[in-house]
């Protein structure tokens, strides 16, 4: 079904259309709109069920093929201050929608092999890698800014493990498992601020522990905002277990596999920036860590 026959359905008549990625902005002579496919995924029924209301009114059927949503004007704002903002409502977010699963060992050992095996592929990855640029008389820029650092990938993959297993001995004997709505894509691009807060961009939103929220805003944002404060502000309102924090701490020191298929130049940057990650990654798990140990 097109998208102006979607439209007539809720009397809205469009002068204009705007496509901003996989959204289509509407405007009217009075009034402006967003409309996108809808993945039928059902979160904003469950949001409105447990009373969180900080995201776009939905004005469609939402067995619709497309949603329809009111369009919000976002009010300007520091990046710092969105973080917070964002960590607030995620917080209260997952206090809302919080509830468990009685889950058996194997879910719970089955994540574990998935981690392990990351770490034994990462470790044989970089062996290998290593082996081969330590075999060339000169090294190039990005390979030489590798090797001089490589130490940091081993040290941080060799934690993880050891965080892992801690994690695993934790878990074992857990049979309940804490779930949340996870909205699942955090970035900055996804909060506006107009007469209060608000989240939008909900298609990859799932079931989940909470920690992968957190994850996703440090992966996309982390190099703007403090990971220790930030994680104080929401555990404030929100406290992670213990064993849910390792598992937060565990995909943070992940490194990710660096391979030389960009400009010298470029891979200089990639592997810089992986190194600055891991660094500031490290600094702010080294208390925990070396509190648990």
């Amino acid at each position: 079904m097109k998208i102006n026959e979607e439209l007539k359905k809720y009397n809205i008549k469009p002068c204009k259309y705007t496509n901003v990625g996989n959204i289509t902005i509407v405007d009217t002579n009075d009034s402006r709109y967003v409309i996108k496919r809808n993945n039928y995924n059902d979160v904003y029924n469950y949001l409105k069920v447990r009373n969180y209301s900080y995201y776009p009114e939905v004005i469609s059927d939402l067995k619709d093929s497309y949603i329809i949503t009111k369009y919000i004007s976002s009010n300007n704002m520091p990046d710092e201050q969105k973080i917070d903002d964002i960590i607030d409502l995620i917080s209260l977010l997952h206090n809302k929608t919080t509830h468990f699963k009685e889950v058996d060992s194997d879910e719970y050992h089955r994540l574990y092999d998935d981690l392990n095996n990351n770490i034994i592929y990462l470790f044989q990855y970089y062996n290998d890698l290593m082996t081969i640029i330590e075999s060339k008389i000169y090294f190039s820029p990005p390979e030489y800014l590798l090797a001089r650092n490589i130490s940091k990938i081993y040290l941080s993959l060799d934690i993880s493990k050891k965080l892992l297993d801690k994690w695993y001995e934790d878990v074992i004997s857990i049979k309940n498992k804490r779930l949340v709505v996870l909205h699942n894509n955090l970035k900055l691009d996804h909060f506006i601020y107009s007469d209060k807060p608000y989240l939008i961009s909900w298609d990859k939103s799932r079931i989940d522990m909470p920690i992968f929220d957190l994850y996703k805003l440090y992966k996309n944002e982390g190099d703007k905002f403090s990971y220790d404060e930030t994680l104080k502000r929401y555990e404030k309102d929100y406290p992670l277990k213990d064993y849910e924090r390792n598992l937060f701490f565990i995909l943070l020191l992940l490194p990710p596999k660096i391979e030389f298929k960009d400009t010298l130049v470029n891979m200089c940057i990639e592997i810089d920036k992986v190194l600055k990650e891991i660094d500031k990654a490290n600094e702010f798990i080294s208390p925990y860590y070396l509190k648990d140990s």
